[in-house]
């Protein structure tokens, strides 16, 4: 997920036609020219590094040393574009007369191959060891993984909590063993958006070891943010991942995990999470945004030196220049609509829509909401351009920040796609929701 820049409609945008989103797909404008390289991590990696990794998979060490008081990171998908196995291009060259030699003398040597084998195994001989590796030597072990078990609402014995929603909980474990099932109990409903599947959700939790009593790291311990995803896609534990579909921002729900549905059979080691530990999570779902969400609210007319801009709802902004207007040296933002949540700091991921623009004709060049899909990224992470990384620190979830973009903070003077070296650029932005991801 180190892409440079989400790039509206420029090249290397394509229309997303997966529900978890690509970013190389998505991104404002393009890949950012010069130097800089875009890498692309498999979400089983990502999801390891973070320590969230699902059932079956075994912990990637890592260099640095962890903080076992750190509230937890989980991971979000990327896919990686198509290549072979090997890592090779898909269609390599021609392979010339020399290859085609090769080719047929390994041919031979195949077909050789397997009337030996054929020979030392046609009279039924019990001992084939000399006819066929040893599989268990040659093959990598198969972790396997429980299936994770259908969600219930209840159980013999659950823990009770305490406490109200945005608030810590007080969860007290009961003195008998959890009955293994996977419970999603909601404690207090919420009059906000359902979450569905695909939805980007974000969340406060509180969670202990059923078994050990203890606690485990919180969004409401210090310097916690609230966890944010998108639901449904397998990119967190099943215990987040699918126990917040169907249910409204604004609830209270407790959730018991097995092992099945929280750190599989390998456990956690770095937060002493035993093999056969169940966990137990009071989650409160803070917020709930569509795939194809959009802020609303009172809306401030841009200065008369800004490009003016008309909503179209959930279609792309309609950008108008100003005639004859200069372009800034410097960048420049205005609060179409001001939101009530809290500040995006730099670090956080931030989920948006957008719609970039030329300055000099106001041309949309691409927008996330054509594709029915937001994008995101973490904030001063130089994932995107600097004009976003500066523009939208320090603005609030839930407004939308016109940006002029000059091209020293833009594509410079290369350009990218449908986008001329040199030129400013208006970005229209919806700050749908921040947090950690």
């Amino acid at each position: 997920m180190t892409e440079k820049t989400p790039s509206p409609g420029g090249a290397g945008t394509a229309a997303n036609d997966s529900s978890a989103g690509d970013p190389a797909a998505s991104r404002p404008g393009g890949p950012v020219g010069g130097d800089r390289e875009s890498i692309v991590v498999p979400p089983a990696i990502l999801a390891q590094q973070a320590g969230w990794a699902q059932p079956g998979e075994a912990p990637r060490a890592t260099g640095g040393t962890k903080t076992d008081d750190a509230p937890q990171i989980f991971a979000s998908n990327v896919r990686k574009s198509d290549t072979s196995e090997a890592g090779y291009d898909e269609n390599p060259p021609g392979v010339g007369k020399l290859g085609v030699i090769l080719g047929t003398v390994i041919a031979l040597l195949l077909v050789g191959s397997g009337v030996t084998l054929y020979m030392v195994n046609k009279d039924g001989s019990k001992d084939t060891a000399a006819a066929k590796p040893d599989a268990a030597k040659s093959a990598p072990p198969t972790p396997t993984a429980d299936p994770v078990p259908p969600i219930k609402d209840s159980a013999k014995v659950l823990p009770t909590v305490a406490g109200d929603f945005g608030k810590k909980a007080d969860i007290q474990i009961p003195a008998e063993a959890s009955d293994g099932s996977f419970v999603v109990k909601v404690l207090t409903e919420g009059t906000g958006a359902k979450v569905e599947k695909n939805s980007w959700a974000s969340v406060d939790y509180t969670a202990k070891d059923w078994n050990t009593g203890k606690d485990i790291p919180s969004s409401y311990d210090a310097n916690g943010k609230p966890q944010i995803f998108q639901a449904g896609t397998d990119s967190l534990i099943p215990a987040l991942d699918q126990a917040v579909i169907g249910k409204k921002a604004g609830s209270r729900l407790l959730v018991v995990a097995p092992p099945a549905a929280a750190f599989g059979a390998q456990g956690k080691a770095d937060m002493s999470i035993g093999p056969k530990d169940d966990l137990v999570f009071v989650i409160d779902v803070r917020n709930a945004n569509a795939p194809d969400a959009v802020v609303s609210g009172t809306v401030t007319p841009p200065p008369a030196d800004f490009p003016q801009v008309k909503d179209n709802g959930k279609k792309p902004a309609e950008i108008t220049p100003v005639a004859g207007a200069k372009d800034p040296t410097e960048l420049k933002s205005h609060v179409l609509i001001k939101g009530t949540g809290p500040k995006v700091e730099k670090g956080e991921k931030v989920v948006v829509q957008y719609t970039g623009a030329l300055f000099s004709s106001g041309k949309v060049f691409d927008s996330s909401l054509s594709k029915g899909q937001a994008f995101s990224f973490p904030v001063g992470g130089g994932q995107v351009i600097q004009g976003w990384d500066q523009g939208l620190e320090g603005q609030t979830v839930g407004s939308r920040v016109e940006l002029v973009i000059p091209a020293s903070l833009g594509y410079g003077d290369k350009g990218q796609g449908d986008i001329p070296p040199g030129a400013t650029l208006v970005f229209v932005v919806d700050i749908l929701d921040a947090g950690q991801g």
